[in-house]
């Protein structure tokens, strides 16, 4: 099985890696082009640790077809996740939230991943709120964007979207990825 999900391991650690720093994973501009005069346009920055292997992952499986095993892709493959959102990629840096959710190997000819999560945070002015995302990933691609569906709290009826980039990943499929929002709310 850790052979044959290598490739599902590398597609989720390309994905999750989210980017944080207190000073400058959260930043509230002035209302633009997206916002209307009573919305505030939010950025923020944080770091995605997705761990797949080891005795404590962050990530496993729950569920997979009949012919996962047999895909090059995972193809079925269904991961729950609750992984650690950070300031910056270090591991060790401050927690600033949890990505909680689910994702799973959607494409059948190229590595890709259907991504329902909510970053939800606990540092600061947004803790206690949520940001969720709904849409496609594909984790093979440098730069990816994810639309913002909603939220809770500060970020009640969210919209926007969530440029990924994989920071970190290994053989095994654990991942670190950068994660810059723009947030209408």
């Amino acid at each position: 099985m850790a052979n044959t999900s290598l490739p599902l391991v590398l597609t989720v650690f390309i994905s999750l890696v989210v980017s944080f720093t207190e000073a400058k994973w959260a930043e509230s501009a002035a209302a633009k082009k997206e916002a209307t005069p009573s919305e505030t346009v939010t950025n923020l920055q944080f770091y995605f640790h997705d761990t797949v292997s080891g005795k404590n992952p962050s990530a496993v499986r729950v569920a997979q077809a009949t012919d996962t095993e047999k895909s090059p892709t995972l193809f079925g493959a269904l991961l729950m996740a609750d992984d650690a959102l950070t300031e910056t990629p270090d591991p060790n840096s401050k927690l600033v939230g949890r990505a909680q959710g689910l994702y799973g190997s959607s494409g059948q000819q190229e590595l890709g991943l259907i991504m329902a999560m909510s970053f939800a945070f606990t540092e600061g002015t947004y803790n206690g709120s949520s940001i969720s995302i709904f849409g496609k990933n594909p984790i093979t691609n440098p730069i990816r964007e994810l639309p913002v569906v909603g939220g809770t709290g500060i970020f009640r009826s969210a919209r926007g979207y969530a440029i990924a980039h994989t920071h970190w990943f290994n053989d095994s499929g654990d991942a670190i990825v950068g994660y810059n929002l723009t947030v209408v709310h």
